[in-house]
């Protein structure tokens, strides 16, 4: 079996892929307030829960935007595996079937989103990521990345908006009834919902219009199903996108 470990501002993703397969999903909050010794407890408790055994893992890939964690998190899969932790940068993606105008200036989040949408399509494609950050990656038929578009996510919006005003709480991210927001809590949901709506479209319609062909969108992210009115603009919904991009790079990438 083998690892996949994403970690994001919001939360850290464990994907186990067995046979080529995507077999399972765990995550926890993103915190950087824990040990190793505190990841290594929540690691041990998920794997007796299901049953698995370090002896069974192969190879572990680690991507991470935040990096005060990374280290914490290699260390702890380091020590429960007695693996070595293969670590996705700049320096190895000479090793990937994508060409990279700006490796160094690029996440390797969206790295593995743009691998996993080329192995899926082999075409030129748009890849929406829904998650802390709304984010657009453009990769072309040949496998180059063109270039990202980069917004605040929809709970990050949210939390800016309910943090930096007294009297405007934090709401559920659901579509209100009426466009026009006729109290506090409509009111946010409509400039939220709608508005990303809006953002969403005009994004694609713009990307399109540049790129002057037809292409393939697909959505990943945590709120990729929030938005179900934009289900129509995709030709893909894909929530584990990252991790299967994560998995591919663990094949193409030397230790």
């Amino acid at each position: 079996m083998i690892l996949v470990i994403d970690i994001g501002n919001t939360n850290i993703v464990f994907g186990i892929f067995k046979d080529d397969q995507f077999q399972l999903e765990f995550r926890i909050d993103t915190s950087q307030q824990k040990q190793a010794s505190d990841y290594q407890m929540i690691l041990r408790s998920f794997m007796l829960e299901n049953n698995l055994k370090a002896s069974q893992f192969k190879k572990i890939i680690l991507s991470s935007v935040v990096p005060r964690l990374t280290p914490i998190i290699q260390e702890t899969c380091e020590h429960l595996f007695g693996l070595k932790v293969i670590r996705p940068s700049a320096e190895n993606y000479t090793y990937l079937p994508l060409k990279i105008k700006n490796p160094r200036q690029i996440g390797t989040d969206l790295v593995a989103n743009a691998l996993a949408a080329w192995q899926a399509t082999q075409n030129t494609s748009i890849v929406i990521d829904f998650g802390t950050a709304l984010t657009f990656t453009v990769l072309d038929a040949s496998g180059e990345i063109k270039g990202v578009n980069i917004a605040p996510g929809l709970k990050t919006a949210m939390k800016a908006l309910s943090g930096n005003t007294a009297q405007l709480p934090e709401i559920p991210l659901e579509f209100p009834k009426s466009v026009i927001g006729t109290d506090t809590v409509t009111a946010i949901q409509s400039g939220l919902m709608i508005g990303y709506t809006g953002l969403v479209k005009h994004m694609i319609s713009e990307i399109k219009n540049e790129l002057n062909q037809s292409c393939k969108v697909i959505a990943t992210g945590g709120l990729s199903s929030i938005l179900e009115n934009l289900h129509s603009e995709f030709d893909q919904v894909d929530k584990h996108l990252t991790l299967k991009g994560l998995f591919y790079m663990s094949k193409y990438i030397e230790k």
